[in-house]
């Protein structure tokens, strides 16, 4: 990291004697993907939170280095990637300063509410508390909830939480709040309406954090092909930005920058297809999520925890925890032992998958069943029904609803002008809607009883 010049030569937290950002107080970052990033005083303070740091030691592609061996890169990389996409999409589109410094708030702590291997644990979480990461990061942002450990927190009683930084910088905390979903997205629980500025209207600001083609997906899919190596998320941002425009109050792609949002979208469903529901990489998701599952703890003390303390965790437990620890840690995952596709299987099917799906226990039931009949120990036989879990983890997916405005100023939607936006709608992610893994030396006889136990 390349320090730039003049930031204050120490924290001011104990009085939380904040001043407002001025152009020479900042620090220039080098990144990755992006290069040269400035980050002004705002981002520099709420950098130094607990919450943001804790960010360090989660993975943001969770267990993905166990097949890609470069995906090493940290939640916290994201978070400055998105505040700096932000940034010049609030430019391109001619946002005032206020609302620039809003979004990239936002955009930096869009992802303070993740747990464990980022989204690993997303499903566990969901189905114990009825919420999701984004859920939780509102609540952080709000002060209402708080992922830093009270142990960990008294040893830094100088240091502020996210609410107080973003009130000394005169920035609302439920103003940030009310962004990180984005416009219209369904929500598990009360969610405060988007602030309404001066010359702006109600949905630009999330469209910003949270759209079908958002500050977000830029950063991870450019930042995830770098780290992975695979050059299919390789995305023309440059051209984007420059052809981003305002129209009725809303974010909108002029017509000219339709290739460059045809190959964000295309990028988005071939990096899910070959890196993010990579079946190695589910197989080792599902092993630690089933390890959290079957240790009966409340999620919410383990949603606190890091990638490292999460496999002590349960390498201290003992059991099949212990053992999936050392699994992961020396990759000695468990395989595929039968599979089959969305066309392969009849309503039946599909509906006893369904319910499988919706009920913890149920799949659960059927896993131990499944062992039972192989001759294996409970634990060992792992059901992945992707689909709904891809729905919690990424529910923009299929959208392609982005504005395309021609140089009439007409506007139409993206799928209405684009076969290939229309085609990626009905594209599978995965190529398994049931995928049954188990123990190496169990595949044959798992395999053999999968149809029966399932069906």
């Amino acid at each position: 990291m390349v320090l730039g010049a003049n930031r204050r030569a120490k924290p001011i937290y104990p009085a939380l004697r904040f001043v407002a950002a001025v152009a020479s107080e900042f620090k220039a970052i080098n990144d990755t993907v992006h290069g040269t990033m400035r980050l002004d005083s705002l981002v520099l303070d709420l950098m130094e939170t607990l919450e943001l740091q804790r960010l360090n030691s989660i993975r943001q592609l969770g267990l993905t280095y166990l097949v890609f061996p470069g995906a090493n890169h940290s939640r916290i990389e994201h978070c400055l990637g998105v505040s700096h996409v932000a940034g010049r999409m609030a430019d391109a589109i001619g946002l005032s300063p206020e609302d620039r410094h809003l979004v990239m708030a936002t955009g930096l702590l869009h992802d303070v509410g993740h747990g464990p291997f980022s989204h690993t644990l997303e499903h566990v979480l969901s189905s114990e508390l009825a919420v999701d990461h984004m859920d939780l990061t509102q609540r952080i942002i709000a002060g209402g909830d708080d992922n830093v450990a009270q142990d960990e927190r008294k040893a830094f009683p100088e240091v502020p939480r996210i609410p107080q930084v973003l009130e000394a910088h005169g920035i609302k905390p439920a103003s940030v709040a009310a962004l990180i979903r984005g416009a219209g997205a369904e929500t598990t629980g009360p969610r405060p309406e988007p602030p309404r500025t001066a010359g702006t209207e109600r949905r630009v600001l999330p469209q910003i954090i949270h759209s079908s083609v958002d500050a977000d997906q830029i950063d991870y899919l450019i930042r995830d092909a770098h780290y992975t190596g695979v050059a299919l998320g390789a995305i023309d941002v440059n051209r984007l930005l420059q052809t981003l425009v305002l129209h009725d109050g809303e974010m909108a792609v002029d017509r000219k920058g339709l290739p460059a949002l045809e190959g964000i979208l295309v990028a988005r469903g071939l990096m899910y297809s070959s890196v993010y529901f990579h079946k190695t990489v589910r197989i080792a998701e599902q092993m630690v999520a089933r390890a959290v599952e079957r240790s009966d703890t409340p999620i919410a003390s383990i949603q606190r925890m890091v990638d490292h303390e999460l496999l002590d965790w349960l390498e201290e437990r003992g059991g099949l925890s212990r053992e999936v620890a050392l699994r992961i840690k020396y990759r000695k995952l468990f395989k595929r032992a039968a599979a089959w596709g969305p066309d392969d299987l009849s309503d039946g099917q599909r509906e006893a998958l369904r319910i499988l799906s919706e009920d913890r226990a149920a799949r659960r039931k059927a896993e131990d069943a499944l062992a039972q009949k192989a001759g294996l120990e409970p634990g060992r036989v792992i059901i992945d029904i992707p689909l709904p879990e891809l729905l919690i983890s990424e529910p923009r997916i299929a959208r392609t609803d982005v504005t395309v405005v021609d140089d009439a100023g007409r506007a139409s939607t993206l799928s209405r002008l684009s076969p290939l936006a229309r085609a990626l709608q009905l594209r599978a992610v995965s190529d398994w809607a049931v995928m049954v893994a188990c123990e190496p030396e169990g595949r044959g006889r798992v395999a053999k009883a999968a149809p029966k136990v399932l069906f």
